[in-house]
């Protein structure tokens, strides 16, 4: 079922493999001219484009594109109380590796009266997006939320699809998702139109619409259109891609859950990876045949197969574990997982992923929820340059630079060469002003 890429008795280089994995990935420029004009129109009518964009495409028109908060509360009084405990656990977990990321200012003293300190100062205001579509995500609520929350924002919105099934507001459990978490302020607007009225805003509608700073969260390939026209007037997380797992796997892997988490991947999306990397022909073997016989049984069956059986999926052979693990990082998966005789060790070899599950008992779906770990993740290869949502995310680095007369005169002489050996004069000038003796000694 799943194709082979055969590499043993090879010397693979980077750029081969880039060209040899399985790897599927959207081409976001195809529909930048359909996304192009709906940023513009958003951007020129605000609120009202945005409600047409989304009656077109949604086919519902909500009362207001700001959620009532009796709305929201009602979403979770009504929540099966096992998915709220499962979502408090959730939201605890999250909460205490992302407040553990926080990073402290430090300064450092570089000659007495010359001082850099390193400040790191939260975004002011953030748009998070939650996509609605194939599935519903109040997880990822959470994993936006949360790392916000833990930097010190101080306002922030979360933008999901009206549902035409819940009277035009967002999926009932994002909505009680957002109230355990302490969002009050929730937009029922999606896709492209919900990423360009977050940049723009519309303060001048009845409903005082304030633009963010930063926009977060996945969505389809028009989202991510939408956030690379936007990038400009915000900042963006990352342009998503379409999910993916790679399972780095030696002999002594059980088929049988090495199966069962290639087809948890391939669940998301027809678009979704799932990718084994092993040195053991037999397990590959076995692994196809498990993945055959058990993924017709899950409830999105045919998504399965469709993601499975395309090109972005498959089997990729090695000759041994060292092997595996070039190849592992020259795929830079979003999600790694680990199935060897040694995980841990194997899993410290690892360069490039979005996150590394080790080991049979730390699957995927694990981080998806309740590991503590984001599930916003780099995808198409970015884990080689990028890391997932995190707290930094929300954190700005500011340096403050604080010298006092000696310590610029001290080292003035080094400043005013490199100005004039880049023919910057103005800049040493600027030096010398504040001193007399530098200023008459020309």
């Amino acid at each position: 079922m799943l194709r082979i890429t055969d590499l043993r008795s090879t010397t693979p280089t980077v750029s081969f493999l880039r060209r040899a994995l399985p790897r599927g990935g959207t081409d976001v420029d195809s529909v930048m001219d359909t996304v192009r004009p709906l940023v513009e129109d958003v951007r020129a009518r605000g609120k009202q484009a945005a409600c047409e964009y989304g009656q077109k495409f949604d086919g519902v028109t909500p009362d207001s594109v700001r959620v009532p908060q009796a709305v929201i509360d009602q979403a979770l009084d009504e929540l099966d109380p096992a998915v709220t405990a499962a979502l408090v656990e959730s939201i605890d977990r999250v909460r205490r590796v992302h407040a553990a990321q926080k990073p402290s200012g430090k300064t450092t003293e570089l000659a007495t009266g010359a001082r850099v300190t390193e400040k790191f100062i939260p975004v002011a205001r953030v748009g998070l997006y939650v996509p609605g579509g194939q599935a519903v995500y109040p997880s990822s609520v959470v994993m936006n939320v949360v790392p916000a929350q833990e930097a010190g924002v101080d306002s922030l919105v979360v933008a999901s699809p009206p549902q035409k099934d819940f009277g035009g507001w967002p999926h009932p459990t994002i909505l009680a998702a957002c109230k355990l978490l302490g969002v009050t302020e929730v937009w029922a607007t999606g896709g492209g139109q919900a990423i360009a009225l977050l940049a723009y805003g519309d303060e001048d509608c009845d409903e005082h619409l304030e633009p963010v700073d930063m926009i977060t969260g996945p969505g389809n390939i028009f989202v991510t259109a939408a956030k690379r026209l936007c990038r400009a007037v915000v900042g963006i997380d990352a342009e998503a891609g379409p999910t993916e797992i790679a399972i780095l796997a030696d002999g002594t892997a059980d088929p049988v859950q090495v199966a069962y988490d290639l087809i948890s991947q391939a669940e998301h999306d027809v678009m979704a990876a799932s990718v084994l990397i092993t040195d053991s022909v037999s397990l590959a073997e076995e692994v196809d045949r498990e993945v055959a016989r058990r993924y017709s049984v899950t409830l999105n069956h045919d998504r399965v197969h469709q993601a499975l059986t395309g090109k972005q999926s498959g089997i990729v052979l090695v000759d041994d574990m060292e092997m595996g693990v070039t190849v592992a990082d020259a795929y830079a998966a979003e999600h790694l997982e680990i199935h060897t005789a040694d995980p841990r060790a194997t899993a410290e070899k690892i360069s490039n992923a979005g996150a590394i599950f080790v080991g049979a008992f730390s699957p995927v779906p694990l981080g998806d929820y309740s590991a503590g770990s984001n599930h916003v993740l780099p995808t198409s290869g970015s884990a080689r340059y990028c890391s997932g949502l995190s707290t930094h995310t929300f954190l700005k680095a500011v340096n403050l630079i604080d010298y006092d007369e000696t310590a610029l005169k001290d080292i003035a002489p080094t400043v005013i060469a490199l100005a004039d050996a880049e023919a910057l004069p103005a800049h040493g000038e600027a030096i010398k002003a504040r001193f007399e003796q530098l200023r008459t000694s020309d």
